[in-house]
C-alpha cells in the first residue's frame, strides 16, 4: 500500500521546545490527515521513551507501537520541519521529524522510500530549509503517487 503526502501534513518552519513537544506535533498532523485517532500520539511518545526515533542526518520518525496498530485509519505520513533543529537524542539536533501512520507492514515500504530523500545530506539540509511545500512535496511523495 501506498501513502500520499499532502500539504495540510505538512508544516514548515515550525518551532519545539522539546522532542516529545515534536513528537506531538509530527502526531496532530497525522490526526489533521485522517491517518490515525488521537490517542495514537501517546504511543508515539512511548515509543521515543523506549527507543530513539532519531536516524541520522537531522532526521526522526516517531511513529507508534504494536499495541497502536488499532489506532491507525489508514497509512501517511506527516513533516515537520524545524529550522532551528530540536534536541533529540545525545545531543544530535532533528530538523526534520516524520510522523508515521502505518497498521501493517506499509511502514517498511514508507521507511524504504524516505531513506532514498533523506539519507543524502544535501537533501536532508534542502528539505529542513526549504520555504516550499513542493520540494517536500516532490522528495517524500511514495513513488506512483500523484501530488
Amino acid at each position: 500500500m501506498q501513502y500520499k503526502l499532502t500539504e495540510e501534513t505538512i508544516s514548515l518552519n515550525a518551532s519545539a521546545n522539546s522532542k516529545e513537544e515534536a513528537t506531538r506535533m509530527a502526531g496532530h498532523l497525522l490526526v489533521r490527515g485522517g491517518y490515525v485517532d488521537e490517542s495514537y500520539i501517546d504511543g508515539m511518545l512511548a515509543r521515543e521513551k523506549s527507543m530513539s526515533t532519531y536516524i541520522g542526518n537531522g532526521v526522526a520518525i516517531p511513529h507508534g507501537q504494536f499495541d497502536d496498530l488499532t489506532l491507525v485509519h489508514r497509512t501517511g505520513i506527516s513533516v515537520l520541519q524545524i529550522r532551528d533543529g530540536v534536541t533529540w537524542e545525545n545531543e544530535e539536533k532533528a530538523y526534520l521529524i516524520i510522523g508515521i501512520a502505518s497498521n501493517s507492514d506499509d511502514h517498511i515500504n514508507i521507511l524504504a522510500n524516505l531513506a532514498e530523500a533523506i539519507e543524502d545530506p544535501e537533501t536532508a539540509k534542502l528539505l529542513a530549509e526549504t520555504s516550499e511545500i513542493s520540494v517536500v512535496l516532490d522528495h517524500l511523495n511514495a513513488p506512483n503517487t500523484n501530488t
